[in-house]
C-alpha cells in the first residue's frame, strides 16, 4: 500500500505546506511597517493517517489556516487608555493656548490694566478737580474695558475654532462607523473560522476601531463568527453587525423625563446661550403648574447633571417659580418659561409632578441618534466636584475639544465676565452716591426692565442688578444753582399713603413705583419719568440736584449717575454723560449736613479701595464668593495654570499606559525582522528537504522500472 507513490505524495504536500509557510513569512517581512498589520502564521495539521503494519502510517501534512496573531483582551484594555490618553492630549494642547491668554509676565493684560485703573483713582484722590487725573480715570477705565473686551472675544474665537474642530471630527467618526460596518458586512461573507480566515479585513478593522478610540470612548463587544458590536462606554450602541449610528453636533434643545405617573402636558423654553447645561427639577407641585403668583409649582436648578443644585446664602437648595413666557424668569445666564407642548406662548393645562425634570441644553451639543426621530444627548458633562458623568462621552478627543469649550474657556469666560460684572456693579455703586464737580439738572438709566409695574428684584423683572437690590433708603438733594445751597433734600418715600416711610421693598418695588416716589418726595423740584422701561429725572426750572446716600442699591441698579454702562465683557463701557463731560465724573459726596462737597475725595477713595474690599461675586458654576476683584482675577489666572498643569499630568499618564498595552500588542502582533529570517530559513530547509524527498522517490521509481526491464 505505501510505496514510492505514497512518499511522492507525503513530499508534495511538504513542499506545498513550506511554500505556504515561506510565502506568509514574506507577506510578514514585506509588511514590517505596515501600520495596523499582524503577524501571521501558517498552522499545520498533520495529514491522515492509515492504519498499517507494524502501525499508523502518516500520508503527509496539511497547511490548515493562516493565523492572525492578535490579542483582543489587550487591545481592548488599549482602547480604554488611548481613548482617555487623546482626550487629555487634545485639552492638553489647547489650554497651552489659552493659558499665553493670560500670562501677566509680560506686564501687560487684564492684571495691569485692573491695577492701572485703581491706582488712577487712588491719584485722583490728590486732585479731585484736575482735569488731566479725572481724563487718566476715563482713559484707565477705558483701556481695561477693551482688555476685557479682548479677552473675552480671545477667547470666543477659540471656541469657535473648537466648534469648527468638533463638527470636522464628529463626519470623520460616522465616517469610521460606517467604514466598520461595511467590514463587518465583508468578514461575514469571506471568513471561515479554522479555515479561510479574513485576516486583512480584520486587520483594517482593528485599525478603524482604534481611529475611533481616538474620537470617541467604547466598548469592543465580540458576537462571535466575527460580528462584533460597538457602544460608547455609556451604553450607546454605534455600531451592531452590518448596522451603525451616527453621531450629531446639534444646536441648542431642551428635553423633558417626566415621572411615570406626571400628566404634565407641558414643555420647557428658554433664551439665551451658556456653556453650561441646565437640569430643572420639580420640587412642589402644589397650586397652579405655571403661574404669576406664589402659588405656582417651584424647581431647582443643576449645571452639572443633578449632582448638586444651586443654593442660597444660607445652603439651602434655591428654588424658582414656574412662569409663563409673559413672565420668564432668569436662571443662570438665560431666560427660562413655560408653555404648552406645541406652543411657547400658552400656559400648560395640567400640573407638574415632584420630580418631572427638563434639561436645557443652551449651546451646540453632541447627540447619538438611535434613528430619524430619536437622539440622546451624549456631550461630556463634569460634576462641580470634578467627575465625569457616567451616562455621557468620557473619552476621545471629542470628548476633550467639547471640554475644553465648555468646560475650561466657558468657565473662564463666565468669571470674565463675573468680574466685569462685579466691577461694574461695585464701582456704579459707589459712583451713584457720588457728585460730580457740576451738579445734575437731568439724568437718565441705562438699565432697563421688560415690565414698569413689576417688582424690581423678580426674577421676571429682566433688570440686569435687580438681585443686588435691597430694603433701604435712597437720599435726593435738591439745590440752588444760583447759590448752590441745600433747598430740601430727604430719604425717597416709597409708600405714597404714609409720607416719611423709606420702605423700599425690592420684591414689592417697580420702577413705576420709584418714578413715583421721586414725583411724590420731590415733585416741586423734580419730573421722573420711565422712557423705554429705563428712568428718567429732570429738574425744574431753577433747580439743580445730586444723590446722597442709598442704601437699597436701587440709584446703580437702575443705571443713574452711574461711571459704566453694561454688564460683562462684550456690552461694558464707560457712560457717555462722563466721556462727554468729565465734571460728570464723581469723586465728592454729600454730606450729613446735604452739603455736596464736589471736591472731596470720598467717592474716588471708596472705588480706589476696591483693590482690597471684598465684595460678592458670582457665578453659575462657583456660586457667590466674597473676595476683592484683583485677588479673584489672580485666582483666575492661578486656576488656568493649574488646570493646564493637571491636564498635562493626565494626559502623560495616560500616555504611559497606552505605551505599555501597545507595546504588550506588538510583542504579539508586530513583526520581528530576526524572528521572521529565522523562519524564513527553516521553512526554506524544510521546502529543500521535500524537494529532495520527491527527487528520492522518482530515483526508487526509477530503480523500480529498471527491474522490469
Amino acid at each position: 500500500m505505501f510505496g514510492a507513490n505514497s512518499i511522492l505524495d507525503i513530499a508534495r504536500s511538504g513542499l506545498f505546506a513550506a511554500q505556504a509557510a515561506i510565502s506568509v513569512t514574506g507577506e510578514n517581512i514585506a509588511n514590517v511597517s505596515t501600520d495596523g498589520y499582524s503577524r501571521r502564521t501558517v498552522r499545520f495539521d498533520e495529514a491522515y493517517n492509515i492504519d498499517f503494519m507494524p502501525g499508523q502510517v502518516g500520508t503527509g501534512v496539511w497547511a490548515a489556516e493562516i493565523q492572525r496573531h492578535f490579542d483582543q483582551y489587550v487591545e481592548t484594555q488599549y482602547y480604554d487608555q488611548a481613548t482617555m490618553r487623546d482626550r487629555w492630549d487634545t485639552l492638553y494642547t489647547q489650554l497651552q493656548g489659552t493659558e499665553s491668554l493670560f500670562n501677566e509676565s509680560q506686564g501687560y493684560g487684564l492684571s495691569s490694566s485692573l491695577s492701572n485703573y485703581l491706582d488712577k483713582w487712588e491719584n485722583l484722590t490728590q486732585r479731585t478737580e484736575d482735569a488731566g487725573s479725572r481724563n487718566q480715570v476715563i482713559e484707565s477705565a477705558q483701556t481695561l474695558v477693551s482688555t476685557l473686551s479682548q479677552a473675552d472675544t480671545d477667547l470666543i474665537q477659540m471656541q469657535q475654532k473648537a466648534d469648527t474642530a468638533i463638527t470636522q471630527e464628529v463626519a470623520n467618526a460616522n465616517d469610521l462607523l460606517k467604514q466598520i460596518a461595511d467590514l463587518n458586512t465583508q468578514i461575514r461573507i469571506h471568513d471561515v473560522p479554522g479555515s479561510n480566515n479574513a485576516n486583512q479585513l480584520y486587520d483594517q478593522r482593528g485599525l478603524l476601531l482604534r481611529d475611533l478610540a481616538s474620537y470617541v470612548d467604547i466598548n469592543y463587544i465580540d458576537k462571535g463568527g466575527g460580528n462584533i458590536a460597538i457602544t460608547t462606554k455609556a451604553g450607546q450602541t454605534l455600531v451592531d453587525n452590518e448596522s451603525y449610528f451616527s453621531l450629531s453636533y446639534d444646536n441648542a434643545q431642551s428635553t423633558k423625563a417626566l415621572m411615570a405617573e406626571s400628566n404634565f402636558d407641558g414643555n420647557v423654553y428658554f433664551s439665551g446661550n451658556d456653556n453650561v447645561e441646565y437640569t430643572l427639577e420639580v420640587v412642589s407641585p402644589t397650586g397652579s403648574a405655571v403661574g404669576n403668583t406664589a402659588s405656582a409649582a417651584t424647581f431647582r436648578v443643576s449645571v452639572d447633571g443633578g449632582n448638586t443644585w444651586m443654593k442660597k446664602a444660607d445652603g439651602t437648595d434655591k428654588l424658582f417659580y414656574a412662569r409663563g413666557e409673559d413672565n420668564m424668569i432668569e436662571v443662570g445666564n438665560i431666560k427660562v418659561w413655560f408653555g404648552q407642548e406645541d406652543d411657547s406662548a400658552l400656559t400648560p393645562g395640567t400640573a407638574f409632578t415632584k420630580g418631572d425634570r427638563f434639561n436645557i441644553v443652551p449651546k451646540k451639543a453632541l447627540y447619538w441618534n438611535q434613528n430619524t426621530s430619536t437622539k440622546e444627548i451624549i456631550s461630556p458633562v463634569t460634576s462641580l466636584t470634578g467627575g465625569d458623568q457616567p451616562n455621557r462621552l468620557i473619552g476621545g478627543s471629542l470628548a476633550g475639544l467639547i471640554n475644553f469649550k465648555d468646560d475650561y474657556v466657558g468657565k473662564y469666560r463666565e468669571e470674565l465676565n463675573a468680574i466685569a460684572e462685579t466691577l461694574v456693579w461695585e464701582t456704579n455703586r459707589r459712583h451713584s452716591q457720588g457728585v460730580g464737580l457740576d451738579k445734575l439738572t437731568d439724568v437718565q438709566g441705562t438699565y432697563s426692565v421688560v415690565d414698569d409695574a413689576r417688582a424690581l428684584a423678580s426674577g421676571s423683572s429682566g433688570l440686569i442688578y435687580g438681585s443686588k437690590l435691597t430694603s433701604g433708603s435712597a437720599n435726593i438733594y435738591i439745590y440752588n444753582p444760583s447759590t448752590g445751597l441745600l433747598i430740601s433734600g430727604a430719604a425717597l418715600d416709597f409708600d405714597a399713603a404714609t409720607l416719611g416711610q423709606q420702605n423700599f421693598d425690592p420684591s414689592k418695588t417697580s420702577l413705576n413705583d420709584v418714578r413715583d416716589a421721586i414725583n411724590n418726595t420731590f415733585g416741586t423740584y423734580l419730573n421722573a419719568s420711565v422712557v423705554n422701561h429705563k428712568l428718567s429725572i429732570s429738574a425744574k426750572d431753577g433747580f439743580e440736584f445730586a444723590f446722597g446716600t442709598d442704601t437699597t442699591g436701587v440709584v446703580a441698579a437702575l443705571g443713574i449717575n452711574t461711571f459704566f454702562d453694561g454688564s460683562n465683557c462684550r456690552d461694558i463701557q464707560v457712560n457717555t454723560k462722563i466721556t462727554t463731560n468729565q465734571d460728570n465724573l464723581c469723586t465728592g459726596h454729600v454730606n450729613g449736613a446735604g452739603e455736596a462737597n464736589q471736591g472731596d475725595s470720598t467717592t474716588a477713595k471708596a472705588i480706589a479701595d476696591l483693590r482690597s474690599t471684598s465684595v460678592d461675586i458670582s457665578t453659575v458654576r462657583r456660586g457667590t464668593v466674597s473676595q476683592s476683584v484683583v485677588k479673584y482675577y489672580d485666582s483666575l489666572v492661578a486656576t488656568v495654570g493649574s488646570d493646564t498643569a493637571t491636564v498635562k499630568y493626565s494626559y502623560q499618564y495616560k500616555k504611559t499606559l497606552a505605551s505599555d498595552l501597545d507595546d504588550r500588542q506588538q510583542s504579539v502582533s508586530g513583526v520581528n525582522l530576526d524572528e521572521e529570517m529565522a523562519a524564513l530559513i527553516k521553512y526554506q530547509h524544510a521546502y529543500t528537504a521535500a524537494a529532495k524527498l520527491i527527487t528520492t522517490a522518482d530515483q526508487m521509481l526509477q530503480t523500480l522500472l529498471s527491474l522490469k526491464s
